[in-house]
């Protein structure tokens, strides 16, 4: 794997920095009501208290599969944002983005595109990440990306409820969502069992007011929606008057859907 300094990395910046992209990518591109936290000061939303990971660790583990935002391809590899770590900077060192011969680097990587990629190194005190694409198998992506789905639900969740009750989201993760995580295995799964059961959130520091936000907003998003189906049955009976024993077999089908509740079709 190439090495890369810091001093490569503040030339790379210096050099790149101009060019890098502005229309970033918002990680909870959902639906957001208007923000109650409100600066004294100047009467405005204070957007910085709705923002914070999702997980409880501020960096990511060796060899964590994570989703990542790309921003801007440089002439060593690509800058990327960590959508699950509140967007800290990562680096897909080009040695890492295939494990064949490159011919043409955006046929790899886009800017603004998703991707998923393993972590290779982390440098806490420098906030260096090192990352790689080509080290993740399919079987991996399709993993990560229902990991991250669900954790973006539970964000979306937890970001409306302390905008809601006036909460720092941070705030709220330390006191519902990361425990959830450790009591479930993932906030998600204890949000989906507060549909059908009482007392899941019994245990958290949290207001009434805050449960019943939590509560009623869970029911709201993540109830499962009814869907029709409709299907097309061809039924043949080659026995003695076959069309009435078929007619009288249609007929039992329509009673039992309608003592089911389901009305009978014409």
């Amino acid at each position: 794997m190439a090495e890369i300094t810091e001093d490569t990395r503040v030339k790379m910046d210096l050099l790149d920095g101009s060019d890098t992209e502005d229309n970033e990518i918002d990680p909870e591109n959902e639906e957001e009501d208007t923000p109650a936290f409100v600066d004294e000061d100047d009467g405005k939303p204070d957007l910085t208290k709705l923002h914070c990971r999702f997980y409880e660790q501020q960096f990511p583990e060796i060899e964590e599969l994570v989703v990542v935002n790309v921003r801007h391809i440089a002439e060593m590899g690509a800058y990327v944002t960590l959508l699950e770590y509140n967007n800290i900077e990562g680096m897909i060192l080009l040695s890492e983005l295939s494990r064949r011969r490159i011919r043409s680097i955006n046929k790899l990587i886009r800017v603004n595109r998703n991707e998923v990629v393993m972590v290779l190194r982390v440098d806490k005190e420098k906030g260096y990440i090192d990352l790689s694409k080509r080290r993740v198998s399919p079987e991996d992506v399709a993993k990560c990306e229902d990991r991250y789905n669900k954790a973006k639900a539970v964000h979306s969740v937890l970001r409306h409820v302390a905008d809601q009750q006036g909460a720092a989201l941070e705030d709220l993760y330390r006191r519902c969502g990361w425990p959830l995580y450790r009591r479930a295995g993932h906030a998600y799964d204890a949000f989906k069992l507060a549909l059908t059961q009482d007392g899941v959130f019994e245990g958290l520091e949290m207001s009434e007011a805050e449960k019943t936000e939590l509560t009623a907003y869970i029911r709201r998003k993540l109830a499962p929606q009814p869907i029709k189906v409709r299907a097309d049955v061809e039924v043949t009976c080659f026995a003695y008057e076959g069309v009435e024993a078929v007619r009288a077999a249609l007929a039992a089908g329509q009673a039992v859907e309608a003592e089911e509740g389901g009305g009978g079709g014409g």
